[in-house]
């Protein structure tokens, strides 16, 4: 302990430096970067004739080993310290010939002008560059201009550096205004990590002639596992993208050495367009007792599947980690932008990677296995993709459910892991002319047209229980009769097609206020218009305070299916301003006095959401919730008028009548959907 400076300023002491060495004696001082790890980047820019400078030598072994492997001999060292350079000139002087140790300081040396192709620093930009005052970057703009006066045009300055950001942006800054080209190597670690967990950089700034004007800036990164660089666009990026590999190896050493209490998530992107190529989550399971087979596995997510629940959601990923029977699981998400050959193809890419991410106690040699559902990755073709003024970057795509079922699916990119609309896909009826598939032939995939839009399905959980609400209209002749209803919000138009089409003489009226989605619900979702199904192209606001005005109490059903577009708000479903009381008065003015306002709730803030609850109950005597399991939406029916279905076992049978009269012959219904059960978990709030 007493080899550390009383402060930082110390470091750039000769007289502490002297003290330093004196105790420390002979053995070599390295500050990180064993010459096995910085070798493959030396290699890259110190040529064998080159004449070499080493600033802040210490007894440092780094020049030693240069000179032995045969790397290079022309080595210049210079040192503040006295004694340490008499150390090293009795170390090395009669085994190293053309190696020399000057007594000198880099502030200002001795050497004439462009003397080096190369000046080498192996942790003094760090011990100088400690704090930000005006005198230390004073000395530190003094050491950049005396290497760049010694160096040759051509030359390289190589500094090895732990990165620190201010040290890194000050490099940066300074040479790429004098017209260098900057690159920053990841240094290889290797694997000791108890030892030293911050990863090892290596500087490479390359003169060039300093051009009249403004000339591009030259920023680049290359990480450890590739030697292709990146460009970068400015120095806050490439400082950005050093500190994000950084907190990898710090979070690896973490969780290297003590199981995750919280689940942790991490982005791998993709070498040559940086955009993320795969999501991991780490999991922990304290309950799994550890056996040598058992500590850890990789579960690769089919394609598509992520959104579902338990795939994309904590609670969801604890229980998969627990069922699995391993003490640590990472799940792995495929991006949609991203193309994947197979399960062997992933499995060999994210092989050395995962591994850094494995528990403490796992056994050395231990097979890892990866897992998945059906032992594939899952099929997903997107089908369509745009930018909408108002929804953003969007993207249709057809993917492959649990078993043989096929869904098309409206995401929003802003919220890439939430389907904003869902259609199942029926099976592919051959053409006239054509003979069925034989049941030994290739299975079909959705590479090939894909069959019509199943709209006897609802895929949304949402959804059903939103139909179910209208067991809640009053009178024995309210259904199936001749219902007027309000949706807000298209989406893929699931909602008001399921409607139209099982209720039959219903009038659906839409209103949508990108007139984008109307395009993807007609083209992409079998959505159609006539003369019982209307869109309107309005904000739902306008359109419902225009109504209230001029048309009240003229619908039996009011629906609000609509997301928000600020993701700032802890409440994604609907706007803030959907649920404000004016508004909502306003939706009780157009609703028949017997009617039900339909509301999905989306609201991850306990107080928002309290609120909104309150709201509601001020403007709509009854209020009955349905929760859907495993998500974060809730269901509000809302009635105007106090008289209504308080008895649950009222409301059951109600909704038995309702599916009876649904179900008429020849009618296509989908199995699964019982709206009793919808109605069976409803809450009177």
């Amino acid at each position: 302990m007493e080899l550390l400076p009383r402060s930082p300023g110390e470091f750039g002491s000769a007289r502490y430096w002297d003290r330093f060495f004196r105790q420390r004696g002979q053995r070599p001082f390295e500050w990180y970067g064993a010459f096995p790890e910085l070798c493959p980047v030396l290699h890259k820019y110190v040529r064998p004739r080159d004449k070499v400078l080493v600033v802040g030598c210490g007894n440092s072994e780094l020049s030693e080993q240069m000179y032995d492997v045969g790397m290079c001999e022309d080595i210049v060292n210079i040192d503040i310290s006295d004694a340490v350079i008499r150390q090293m000139q009795e170390r090395s002087g009669s085994t190293r010939p053309k190696m020399s140790y000057l007594l000198m300081d880099m502030l200002q040396m001795d050497f004439p002008d462009a003397h080096f192709q190369v000046v080498l620093d192996k942790g003094t930009l760090d011990a100088l560059l400690t704090d930000e005052e005006e005198a230390t970057l004073a000395k530190v703009d003094q050491m950049f201009a005396e290497i760049s006066r010694v160096l040759q045009v051509g030359g390289r300055y190589l500094c090895v550096s732990l990165a620190q950001a201010h040290v890194l942006k000050k490099a940066v800054e300074y040479f790429s205004r004098e017209g260098w080209v900057v690159r920053v190597h990841q240094v290889a670690s290797s694997g000791d990590k108890q030892q030293f967990v911050l990863p090892v950089f290596v500087y490479v700034m390359t003169k060039f002639r300093k051009i009249p004007g403004s000339a591009p800036q030259i920023l680049e990164i290359c990480p450890e596992e590739q030697d292709k660089p990146m460009r970068m666009e400015s120095a806050e990026r490439l400082v950005a993208a050093v500190k994000d590999r950084q907190d990898y190896a710090l979070l690896c050493s973490q969780i290297s050495k003590t199981p995750c209490r919280e689940q942790v998530s991490l982005d791998l992107c993709d070498k040559e367009s940086g955009k993320p190529r795969y999501t991991l989550h780490v999991v922990d399971s304290p309950s799994v007792k550890p056996s040598r087979d058992n500590h850890f596995a990789i579960f690769i997510i089919p394609q598509g599947r992520e959104t579902e629940w338990l795939f994309g959601t904590e609670e969801g990923r604890r229980q998969l980690a627990a069922s699995a029977g391993f003490g640590r699981l990472v799940t792995v998400a495929l991006h949609r932008e991203q193309h994947y050959e197979g399960m062997a193809s992933i499995q060999a890419e994210l092989s050395g990677k995962v591994m850094e991410l494995a528990p403490p106690g796992l056994p050395v040699r231990q097979q890892v296995p990866f897992l998945s559902v059906g032992g594939d990755i899952g099929v997903r073709t997107v089908r369509h993709n745009a930018t909408s003024p108002l929804s953003g970057e969007y993207v249709v795509e057809d993917v492959k459910g649990d078993g043989t079922c096929y869904f098309r699916r409206l995401i929003f990119l802003r919220n890439r892991n939430v389907v904003q609309s869902e259609a199942r896909l029926r099976a592919a009826t051959p053409l006239p002319g054509q003979k069925k598939r034989r049941k030994d032939k290739k299975k079909p995939s959705l590479a090939e047209p894909p069959g019509a839009i199943d709209k006897s399905y609802l895929c949304c959980e949402h959804h059903k229980a939103m139909v179910a609400g209208l067991c809640l209209l009053g009178g024995p002749d309210a259904l199936p009769g001749k219902l007027a209803v309000l949706v807000v919000g298209l989406g893929g138009g699931s909602l008001p097609l399921f409607v139209h089409d099982y209720f039959s003489e219903a009038r659906v009226a839409v209103v949508e206020i990108d007139p984008s989605m109307l395009e993807v619900a007609t083209q992409w979702f079998g959505f159609s218009q006539g003369h019982r199904m209307q869109v309107h192209i309005s904000d739902g606001l306008d359109y419902v305070t225009k109504l209230a005005a001029e048309a009240p109490a003229q619908y039996d059903a009011v629906m609000f299916d609509v997301d928000s577009k600020d993701l700032t708000v802890g409440m994604s479903c609907p706007p803030p301003a959907f649920v404000e009381k004016p508004f909502l008065q306003k939706v009780k003015t157009i609703l028949k006095p017997e009617g039900v306002f339909v509301l999905n709730l989306v609201c991850r803030d306990a107080r928002l959401k309290e609120s909104v609850l309150a709201t509601l109950r001020d403007v709509f005597p009854l209020l009955y919730a349905r929760r859907i399991q495993g998500e974060v939406n809730e269901i509000l029916f809302c009635q105007p008028g106090p008289e209504g279905w308080r008895d649950p076992t009222e409301l059951g049978e109600r909704a038995r009548a309702l599916e009876g009269a649904l179900r008429q012959p020849g009618r296509l219904w989908d199995s699964s959907y019982v709206l009793a059960d919808m109605l069976q978990a409803v809450q009177i709030l």
